[in-house]
C-alpha cells in the first residue's frame, strides 16, 4: 500500500507514469484490490497525497457507554491489577455492580455494561495482552457436586517462610460453593496435620458426605504400608466417606489444587511469616477474606454467599448430588463386569459379587471399592460396548 500511495502521488503531482500505462494491470500484479486502489487514487487526486479518513461519527452515539463509566472501568482495572487481584472483565463487572447498587444507578436509568463491553473498553485502552494460544474457558468441562457439604477436597501446599525455611498449609475446600472450610499450618505434610485440618472443617462447617484427597501418605497408607491410615479412621469415625483420586489424574482434586495458587498469590502481598503461628494467622485472615469478600467466578459472588443461599446442605445422611456427574452403586457380576451408561466395564472375575461405587464425570469413570479405595479409571469410548478398567496402581 505504501508503494501504491507513492506511485499515485508521483503520477498526480509530477506526471510520472508509474503504472506502465495500465493502472488495472499494475494493481493485479501487486495483488491490490481494485476497490481499494481506486479509492486511494481518488483520495490522492483530491488531496495531492494519501490521508486516511475516520468513519467515526461526529456526534457520540446515544447508546455508547458514558465517559465517566469508562473512566471507572479503567480505574478499576488499574486498581485491581496493582493490588494483585484478578482484574478481568468479569471481576471488573462484579465490582462495578457493587458500586452501582450502592449508588443506585437504576434510579438514574443507568446499567452496568456487559462483560463484552467492559473487555472492549480495557482492550481499547491497551490494558489487555492478547493470548491467542490460551485455551478458551468454553473448552473446559466442570465437575461439581450439587450442594454445599456434599464433598470436601483436602490437599497441602508448601510455603516458604521469611527465613527460607519450608512449611505446609493444609487447605480444605467445599466442592460446590468453593468455601474454604479449613486452613491449617504445620511444619510438614503429616497425618497429624491432615487430621487437624479436617477436624477444624468438621467443627466449623459440619461433616460432609464425602472427603476427597489424593494418595499422599498424609491421607492414605494403601500404597505404602497398607491397612487403614490414621486420617482414614478419623474421617470414617466422623460419619463421612473418604475417597481418593485415581493416580495420574490430578484433575479429580483440581479445585483445591487450583486454590493453592490463589492463596499463594495473596500471600506474596503480605509480610512473609517468621513462624507457624504467624502463618496460621495469615491463613485465618485469608480464609475470612476469601470466603466473604472475594468474588468467585464459579458463582459470580463470594463463596460464603453461595453456601448461605443453598436451600439444602449435604452430609453423611444425605447422598451427594452432582450437577454434571453421576454416582452409581453397583454389584460386580459373576463374569466380573459392571455396566455404566450402556458400556460394559470389565473388572475381573476375582471381584465377582463385590459392591463398588462408580463416579462418572462425563466420559471419565472412576471405580471405588466399598472402603473408598480406587480400583481404577477409564475414559468411555462411545464406539465400544466393552472396555477394560485401567488399574489405579
Amino acid at each position: 500500500m505504501k508503494l501504491l500511495d507513492a506511485a499515485l502521488q508521483a503520477a498526480v503531482r509530477d506526471g510520472v507514469d508509474a503504472f506502465g500505462g495500465n493502472f488495472k494491470n499494475w494493481c493485479a500484479v501487486n495483488n491490490i484490490a481494485r476497490s481499494t486502489a481506486y479509492r486511494h487514487r481518488a483520495r490522492v487526486q483530491e488531496l495531492g497525497h494519501w490521508e486516511a479518513k475516520s468513519n467515526r461519527p461526529k456526534t457520540r452515539a446515544p447508546h455508547a457507554t458514558p465517559a465517566w463509566i469508562v473512566h471507572q472501568i479503567v480505574d478499576l482495572r488499574s486498581d485491581l491489577s496493582e493490588a494483585g487481584d484478578e482484574c478481568g472483565a468479569d471481576q471488573i463487572r462484579y465490582q462495578l455492580q457493587l458500586r452501582a447498587d450502592r449508588e443506585d444507578w437504576r434510579q438514574h436509568g443507568l446499567l452496568v455494561p456487559s462483560r463484552a463491553t467492559i473487555h472492549k473498553i480495557i482492550a481499547a485502552h491497551g490494558m489487555v495482552s492478547p493470548e491467542p494460544r490460551k485455551r478458551p474457558k468454553s473448552s473446559f468441562r466442570r465437575f461439581v457436586y450439587g450442594r454445599p457439604r456434599d464433598c470436601y477436597q483436602i490437599d497441602a501446599t508448601e510455603i516458604v517462610m521469611a527465613d527460607a525455611a519450608k512449611a505446609v498449609v493444609f487447605e480444605v475446600l467445599d466442592d460446590h460453593s468453593r468455601v474454604l472450610v479449613s486452613t491449617h499450618a504445620c511444619d510438614a505434610e503429616t497425618a497429624a496435620g491432615a487430621v487437624a485440618a479436617i477436624q477444624r472443617a468438621f467443627d466449623d462447617f459440619g461433616v460432609p458426605a464425602l472427603v476427597l484427597s489424593d494418595n499422599g501418605t498424609a491421607f492414605t497408607t494403601r500404597l505404602t504400608t497398607g491397612g487403614r491410615s490414621r486420617f482414614t479412621r478419623h474421617v470414617t469415625a466422623a460419619g463421612a466417606r473418604l475417597i481418593h483420586s485415581s493416580p495420574y489424574h490430578p484433575q479429580t482434586c483440581g479445585k483445591v489444587e487450583r486454590h493453592h495458587r490463589t492463596f499463594k498469590q495473596w500471600l506474596t502481598r503480605q509480610t512473609p511469616p517468621t513462624s507457624l503461628d504467624q502463618l496460621q494467622s495469615l491463613g485465618d485472615h485469608y480464609q475470612h477474606w476469601y470466603n466473604t469478600q472475594r468474588r468467585h467466578s464459579a458463582h459470580d459472588q463470594p463463596p460464603a454467599d453461595t453456601w448461605q443461599q443453598a436451600p439444602h446442605l449435604g452430609g453423611p445422611t444425605h447422598p451427594p448430588i452432582q450437577d454434571d456427574a453421576s454416582v452409581h452403586h453397583l454389584t460386580i457380576s459373576d463374569s466380573g463386569c459392571i455396566v455404566v451408561t450402556s458400556t460394559t466395564i470389565g473388572l475381573g472375575r476375582h471381584r465377582a459379587r463385590q459392591h463398588v461405587t462408580a463416579i462418572r464425570d462425563h466420559d471419565h469413570v472412576t471405580i471405588y471399592q466399598a472402603d473408598g479405595q480406587p480400583i481404577g479409571h477409564l475414559t468411555i469410548d462411545p464406539t465400544k460396548t466393552y472396555q477394560t478398567l485401567r488399574p489405579a496402581a
